[in-house]
């Protein structure tokens, strides 16, 4: 009899325990954070990392940090490993590519892709003796966003659809690694639905009535729907640009190019309200993590929504 008391107390006191350890990592109670983005983008934009010029050992360390952060979220590997190697010249390259299986069997089929360049420029003009281009706002605060959003959804798993995490090389080479990974997917015939890319997202407006604008917003009703699906004016259209096409200049246009599906960039900074593009003074100390909290945070339930809808809302529009 009291070989059986005691077992009912030690199984009492292993649920117990199991309960609290559960009730610590409910998925439900997790949200982004701004020290979590502040930490990210800090560690990208240090001095360490040299600028993150393409074949160098500071995109590798950036490189390695992705990844780790990829399989602590249990963001799997897409390919054998994670990097998805090309070649620029002589220089070897590679994007990070993590993959987050759909909880649906027959929608996890189709894709979202997320991305954000994590490479840079390395050195820029020397001022007060600094050369090193940090790239805080290009684009370790895009990369950032990517990083937030593959913890966000690898804690709650809520996606039907099936998203896949990129983080692009070479983008300042001309968008060298987007295009490789753009037409090495299509050649496997890969079943993408639309592709989401985030690039200096580490600034606010002052003047207008929306977080971020959308690159190419004629192009397809994707701001409509993430604005309906958010229950907010979470982006918008920026005159700025459409004058100078940015579109075409950052790494959601090769997938656009192969794809012709709506793809397009989201950021909240058309160097209209940035004094440090390419600029030894682009810092972790120059961005706004509450206003990049807020713009992460009101993009996730767009992403959550566009991967949950039983058929494909987000369309291109007729030319």
């Amino acid at each position: 009899m009291k070989k059986i008391i005691l077992a009912c107390v030690l199984a009492i006191m292993v649920n117990a325990c199991k309960t609290k350890v559960e009730t610590t990592l409910d998925p439900k109670d997790y949200t982004v954070t701004s020290q979590e983005i502040k930490d990210i983008v800090t560690f990208l934009a240090s001095d360490g990392l040299k600028g993150r010029n393409t074949g160098t050992e500071g995109i590798g360390e950036a490189a390695n940090y992705v990844e780790s952060k990829f399989k602590d979220f249990g963001i799997k590997p897409y390919f054998d490993t994670y990097r998805d190697n090309f070649k620029v010249g002589e220089l070897d390259a590679y994007n990070v590519v993590g993959y987050l299986e759909g909880n649906d069997a027959t929608l996890k089929n189709e894709f979202i892709v997320i991305g954000a360049h994590y490479d840079h420029i390395g050195q820029s003009k020397t001022v007060a003796n600094d050369s090193i281009a940090n790239g805080a706002n290009d684009n370790a605060a895009g990369t950032s966003g990517v990083l937030a959003l593959a913890k966000y959804f690898g804690t709650k798993k809520t996606n039907k659809r099936s998203l896949l995490f990129v983080t692009f090389s070479a983008e300042e080479k001309g968008l060298l690694g987007s295009d490789h990974l753009a037409k090495r997917l299509k050649q496997d015939n890969f079943n993408m639905y639309t592709m989401i890319n985030l690039e200096m997202i580490g600034v606010p407006f002052k003047d207008r009535d929306y977080i971020a604008f959308v690159t190419g917003f004629d192009k397809s009703n994707i701001a409509q729907k993430i604005n309906d699906y958010s229950g907010t004016k979470v982006v918008g259209y920026s005159e700025v640009a459409a004058k100078y096409n940015l579109f075409r200049q950052s790494d959601n246009y090769a997938f656009y190019k192969a794809f012709n599906l709506p793809c397009h960039t989201i950021s909240s900074c058309d160097l209209s309200n940035y004094d440090y593009y390419h600029h030894v003074d682009d810092e972790a100390d120059k961005l706004d993590y509450n206003h990049m909290v807020q713009l992460i945070n009101s993009i996730i339930p767009g992403i959550e929504k566009m991967s949950n809808t039983p058929t494909k809302e987000i369309t291109l529009n007729e030319n």
